[in-house]
C-alpha cells in the first residue's frame, strides 16, 4: 500500500514515496481507502460524486475529515446500501446538523460529530481565545477574532 495525493487545480511536483494521479477519478481507483481533507471551495465541492465512488468501489472505504459538502451524501447513502462501497467514516455532514437517517443505522458507516480536531490543547486554546474576546470586548478595545 502506497501514499497517494491529488491536488485540485496543482501540477504534479516531485514527492519521493507519493504516487501522483492527475485527477481524483484516478486516485480513488488505486486506492482501497480515499481520505477527503481538503479546504471548501467550489472546485471541492462534492468532489465525491457518484463516480469518484464507484472508482473507489465495493472493497472501497471513503474517510471525511474536511467539509460535509465535499460528498454528495445522497450518493454515499446510495453506494453504501446498494453495497457499491464497503464503508464510510464522517465526522462531518452536507447539512449540518442534520444527518441523513439512512446512515444512523448502518453497520459499515462511522459516524462522529466534528471532533477531529479535538484535542486538549485545541480544547484549552479555544477557551483562552473566548476569555481574550470577553476581556477585549469589556475593555471596549478591538477583538482578537471579531465576528462581522
Amino acid at each position: 500500500m502506497g501514499i497517494f495525493s491529488w491536488l485540485p487545480s496543482s501540477n504534479q511536483e516531485p514527492y519521493p514515496n507519493y504516487t501522483y494521479y492527475p485527477n481524483i477519478i484516478d486516485l480513488a481507483s488505486n486506492s482501497q481507502i480515499l481520505v477527503i481533507a481538503c479546504a471548501l471551495t467550489d472546485e471541492t465541492r462534492h468532489i465525491v460524486n457518484r463516480q469518484v465512488i464507484d472508482a473507489l468501489g465495493p472493497k472501497g472505504f471513503l474517510i471525511n475529515i474536511g467539509r460535509g459538502q465535499h460528498v454528495d451524501e445522497r450518493e454515499l447513502v446510495s453506494a453504501l446500501s446498494e453495497g457499491r462501497l464497503a464503508g464510510a467514516g464522517l465526522d462531518v455532514f452536507e447539512n449540518e446538523p442534520d444527518v441523513p437517517e439512512l446512515l444512523l443505522g448502518m453497520e459499515n458507516v462511522v459516524l462522529l460529530p466534528h471532533v477531529g480536531s479535538d484535542s486538549v490543547e485545541t480544547s484549552r486554546a479555544m477557551a483562552d481565545l473566548v476569555v481574550s474576546n470577553l476581556e477585549l470586548h469589556f475593555l471596549k478595545k478591538p477583538l482578537l477574532t471579531p465576528v462581522v
